[in-house]
């Protein structure tokens, strides 16, 4: 179970962001990946701890209860749509048929192939989704040896014949690459998709035969600590790829990626490569968008689960045909507000096991994230909305951590405040 939590964080954007690390980060790759590791891997683990920790059905809302009971409502609505139907399960389909498809593709067949696509890969996603203990075991059995030989012959490739030696570190990662590497890492969303993950993963889990809370979170822990140091590997292969490979022409992660698999095996490299994507983006989508309907169908039980996934696909393969320009220049700014908070109420819920965090607490530490996180996101939607740093510059505000100072200041105000009133009322 351990691999098959990896491929599920493992989507398209996970094997392009490391390679483009590598490429530009190159002398500097590895000090850049261990702050990768920290946002990649580490934070989005935590949080299908987190999750466990607090609640035995994998009920996300519970995350965020100590703040207010319609708050944690709210936010698991807007997590839930906007990690789900309308940003990351359809970017899904659009990018792997932009790696895996339409280089194959006539320039002027690409609307229909994107189509024909999206009602093919959505389609899976569908049937796969209908039974999600079920798909742990396929996908488990048949496309995760698959994945793992396919990416493993790039990764031993490019060690055992690198394209060229690491060149000199470019941009950000000159001077800050530990830094500039967790930022990297942080845009991955994988934190925020870890909580949503949870649902699937404890309900699979119970749906095997394990409904004893302490086991099931036993399961969870190891399951996530397998699947950190798989993620982990495989990261920093992939960054090898990418700073291996540097003397090559290159934009973007994905480009670096198709240039050497067409380097090393020509059309057939290419080939697999949008099979590893294709590959990777499949659980991702199936573990959104069965996710989303399990707590759709929870909050309105009168309407089945297979009618909410059925709509949530259908809306998902729609939006796919956006375009991926159109549908990041929305998702910048809603998950700019959404993961900060979603890391504030992790990291205080493992606060709590040592140091209690009552309702002051969390209402102080969120309402701070919140409203920095709102002037963040208000910012990348449009430059001219930045309420706080023509007053003061926050520190981190580079590395999107802002909100971090303010937090910690209003948290250990709000613990002083708490101590007080307990004080008081006795």
């Amino acid at each position: 179970m351990g691999l098959w939590f990896s491929l599920v964080f493992f989507g398209a954007g996970n094997l392009i962001f490391p390679a483009g690390l590598g490429g530009e980060a190159g002398e500097n790759t590895w000090s850049a990946m261990a702050g990768f590791l920290i946002t990649g891997v580490a934070l989005p683990v935590l949080g299908l701890v987190a999750i466990a920790n607090v609640s035995g059905d994998g009920n996300t809302e519970k995350l965020a209860q100590k703040v207010h009971p319609f708050f944690a409502t709210i936010l698991t609505i807007i997590t839930y749509l906007s990690i789900g139907p309308l940003m990351a399960a359809p970017r899904t389909g659009l990018v792997s048929f932009e790696i895996g498809v339409a280089p194959f593709l006539n320039q002027a067949y690409s609307a229909i192939g994107l189509f024909i696509y999206n009602v093919a890969f959505f389609g899976v996603v569908y049937y796969l989704a209908l039974h999600p203990s079920k798909f742990v075991d396929r996908f488990g059995k048949v496309v995760t040896p698959v994945l793992l030989i396919i990416l493993g012959v790039f990764i031993l490739t490019s060690i055992l014949n690198p394209i060229s030696d690491f060149q000199p570190p470019q941009g950000q990662y000159v001077n800050a690459p530990f830094f500039s590497g967790v930022k990297e890492g942080y845009l991955t969303m994988d934190t925020i998709v870890s909580i949503i993950f949870a649902t699937i993963i404890i309900n699979a889990i119970k749906e095997i035969g394990e409904f004893n809370q302490t086991a099931r979170k036993n399961i969870i822990l190891k399951a996530g600590v397998i699947s950190a140091i798989f993620l982990s590997l495989v990261y920093l292969g992939i960054a090898y790829i990418g700073a291996s490979s540097s003397t090559l022409s290159f934009t973007s992660g994905a480009d670096t990626l198709s240039e050497v698999a067409n380097n090393y095996f020509g059309l057939p490299g290419n080939f697999l490569f949008g099979l590893v994507v294709i590959f990777a983006c499949l659980p991702t989508a199936v573990g959104l968008l069965s996710s989303c309907a399990w707590y759709f169908n929870k909050l309105f039980p009168s309407i089945s689960y297979k009618f909410f996934l059925l709509f949530f696909v259908v809306f998902s393969a729609t939006v796919a045909n956006i375009g991926l320009e159109k549908l990041i220049q929305f998702s910048v700014p809603v998950l700019n507000v959404v993961y900060p908070v979603i890391i504030a109420l992790i990291l205080l819920s493992f606060i709590n096991k040592y140091i209690t965090c009552d309702e002051i607490v969390y209402r102080g530490v969120v309402g701070m994230t919140l409203l920095v996180s709102l002037n963040d996101g208000l910012t990348a939607f449009n430059p001219n909305w930045d309420y706080i740093n023509p007053f003061v510059t926050l520190p981190f505000s580079d590395l999107g951590f802002s909100w971090i100072l303010p937090a910690v200041i209003v948290g250990v105000i709000a613990k002083g405040v708490s101590l007080m009133v307990i004080h008081l009322k006795k």
